[in-house]
């Protein structure tokens, strides 16, 4: 324990007492006291003692840290004497030092003197360096490269930074097993490493105990934790083949069949990347074969995937190799130096053998081919021809070959047809020839964009019969053998007062340049009827005129395609008032309706209003009746499933002609019929 005390007293004594005033309230901080941490006592012991020389008694007292603040009850000083004691251990790594106040007071307890006093806490070595961890444990492959950083211990001590208290050095104090051909080391700042080779096979596990030690004058204290290394087992062993099973053939044609088992063994660690097995085929042309590993055994499983020849080849020779998942490594120790790595071989070597160790193993399998019955093969697989349509019957459309793989069934085989839509060709058995059996037409809808298509068989006597397939496309050439046809065989027009028109159109079975566009001609007396504008295309205009009465009219059209080729057409127009309905066949079919109710009442009822006078004429005489052409209301084709009209009845009442004015222009066409002949268009 050190006492180190300075007090400026004696100038106290010179002054006057303004001056002692004035001096008094001042406030003094000086490096008074030192106390050693840890100090064992007994307690309590005294620190110092504090005497000022003055005439009159002086009484001392103690403020602040130690005293009467935090850590409280450490310092305590006599009143009268001003001896300061120390009644408890300080820690220096919570504590550095204790700032206090020190007063002196008269008798009257006036104050004399402020001083303001520090004591330092000094440290001793009373913490050994900690390690973060009381144990380390990782783990790291057995091919780890030596000089590797494997991983880095640290510790820390709580003693006065930049002391030799709290500086300190790592040591490997043990391991265990201690191998020969490995050894670990650590650096000045905790990192993990070693030299030499890391073998699983020797030991799978090492246990490192670590030291870290400070380096304390009077005491050097330390620590120790462990390191726990867990090796992985690497592939330093390579899969060598022990053996196969199975037949080792296979059906021609056939796939997913597997041959061959290959068998393997290795020594390292079952089920890990060292061990399992990864197979590689080699000279496989065609690429008809795979080769998997099965998990469970590590065997290679060959399969057919690709079907085989037996035409081809009655067997196939193939070398296997085999190697690991994960790459094969090598490290022995060829000499252990005094500093720095050892030297290490890691090439593999040869063994002795003179081959390198690191070449996978392989060896060489033959799979027996298994002939079967093939179909034949026809030597084109998709056959066309060019054939016009309307050929006679019997003509060579196209001929066909095959051939049977097999060389005992060179020539057993026979020609059929698979697949004729329409019945059009027949085929030789023999020979293969094709000829028409019925007349082609290219309008056919079997016919797709002018082609038809013909599926052809081969078949052989085999058991089972196999049978071969070949498609014959026949592409059709168009003739002119159809003529231009309407598209619709009755259109409606309008009644006006000014001439008025209805579209024709026509088409052609046949293709260009046997069709369209067409040339329409009226036929018969048209003039001042009827006309066409254009009449050359496709779709032309009938142009009716003003004096064509209402009602159906039969127009004669001649149509010609593009080669001369011409029909004629009775072409019906209904003429009606478009402002009473625009299709003109949709009123005539309502007309045919009346008689049912009310309607029909006044429909009967205006029929005989209307025609009465034109009635009594046709009774009135012979002349009269043979000039009379009576109509018939019909529409076209329904001429075969005509009914007698229901009887007319006319109620006993009087007609009201008020209600016919509101029938509108409904039977301005009945109308029209009951007008007196001179009167007509």
């Amino acid at each position: 324990m050190m006492l180190c005390f300075y007090l400026l007293l004696y100038s106290l004594f010179s002054v006057t007492s303004s001056d002692l005033l004035s001096r008094q309230r001042r406030s003094w901080i000086i490096n008074s006291f030192s106390i050693e941490e840890g100090n064992p006592g007994p307690f309590p012991y005294v620190l110092g003692k504090i005497d000022i020389d003055r005439r009159y008694r002086v009484y001392y007292d103690l403020f602040g840290e130690g005293v009467d603040e935090e850590p409280k009850g450490v310092l305590s000083i006599h009143k009268e004497s001003g001896t300061v004691s120390v009644h408890k251990a300080l820690d220096y790594e919570h504590k550095t030092y204790l700032k206090l106040k020190f007063e002196a007071r008269r008798p009257d307890l006036s104050l004399d003197t402020k001083l303001g006093v520090e004591i330092d806490i000094l440290d001793i070595n009373d913490n050994a360096p900690l390690f973060q961890k009381d144990v380390y444990e990782f783990s790291i492959g057995e091919e780890q490269a030596q000089g590797s950083h494997l991983m880095t211990v640290q510790a820390y001590d709580r003693d006065r930074a930049g002391s030799p208290n709290s500086t300190f050095h790592y040591e490997m104090k043990s391991v265990s097993p201690n191998p020969p051909d490995v050894e670990f080391f650590l650096d000045e700042f905790g990192v993990l490493s070693f030299k030499g080779c890391l073998d699983f096979e020797i030991s799978d596990k090492y246990t490192l105990l670590v030291e870290a030690k400070d380096h304390g004058d009077v005491v050097q204290l330390s620590s120790s934790t462990t390191v726990l290394i867990h090796i992985q087992d690497g592939n330093n062993h390579l899969p060598a083949f022990s053996g196969q099973t199975g037949s080792g053939k296979v059906k021609e044609g056939e796939t997913g069949s597997s041959p061959l088992r290959l068998h393997v063994t290795d020594k390292d660690t079952l089920n890990s990347p060292a061990w399992r097995a990864k197979y590689t085929i080699h000279g496989d042309k065609g690429e008809h074969f795979k080769i998997e590993t099965d998990p469970d055994t590590n065997d290679g499983i060959l399969t057919v995937v690709k079907p085989l020849d037996f035409e081809e080849g009655a067997k196939r020779e193939l070398s296997i190799s085999v190697e690991n998942e994960a790459p094969y490594f090598s490290c022995k120790v060829k000499e252990r130096t005094s500093s720095g790595l050892w030297e290490v071989d890691t090439s593999g070597g040869d063994g002795g053998s003179g081959v390198p160790l690191t070449q996978p193993d392989s060896v060489k399998v033959i799979v027996q081919v298994e002939d079967t019955n093939d179909p034949p093969m026809f030597t084109v697989a998709v056959k066309e021809t060019v054939l016009e349509e309307n050929a006679d019957i019997g003509t060579l459309v196209e001929t066909v070959t095959a051939v049977d793989p097999d060389a005992s069934h060179a020539r057993d085989f026979v020609y059929e047809i698979g697949h004729d839509p329409d019945g059009w060709v027949t085929v030789d058995p023999n020979t293969g020839s094709i000829t028409t059996a019925k007349i082609l037409d290219r309008e056919s809808p079997h016919v797709v964009n002018n082609v038809y298509t013909i599926i052809l068989h081969a078949v052989d006597n085999g058991e089972p019969p196999m049978t071969g397939t070949a498609t014959l496309l026949i592409h059709v050439q168009d003739q002119n053998d159809n003529v231009p046809q309407l598209t619709v065989n009755s259109v409606d027009v309008c009644v006006s007062d000014y001439p008025s028109t209805t579209n024709i159109t026509a088409f052609d079975l046949d293709d260009e340049p046997f069709g369209g566009p067409f040339r329409f001609e009226l036929q018969g007396d048209v003039t001042g009827k009827w006309s066409l504008d254009p009449s050359y295309g496709h779709t032309v205009n009938l142009v009716k005129t003003p004096s064509v009465y209402a009602g159906p009219h039969t127009v004669e059209l001649k149509i010609s395609d593009m080669q001369g080729q011409f029909a004629i057409y009775n072409l019906s127009v209904t003429a009606c008032d478009c402002s009473v309905t625009p299709n003109c066949r949709g009123s005539r079919s309502m007309a045919s309706q009346v008689g049912y109710g009310a309607v029909g009442m006044v429909f009967a009822s205006l029929f005989v209003l209307l025609c009465k006078k034109r009635l009594l004429s046709l009774q009135a005489s012979d002349e009269a009746l043979e000039d009379y052409k009576p109509h018939l209301y019909a529409d076209e084709g329904d001429s075969g499933t005509l009914s007698e009209l229901e009887d007319i009845s006319i109620p006993d009442d009087p007609l009201d002609l008020k209600e016919l004015q509101d029938l509108g222009p409904q039977f301005r066409e009945l109308a029209s019929i009951c007008k007196p002949p001179h009167i007509q268009n």
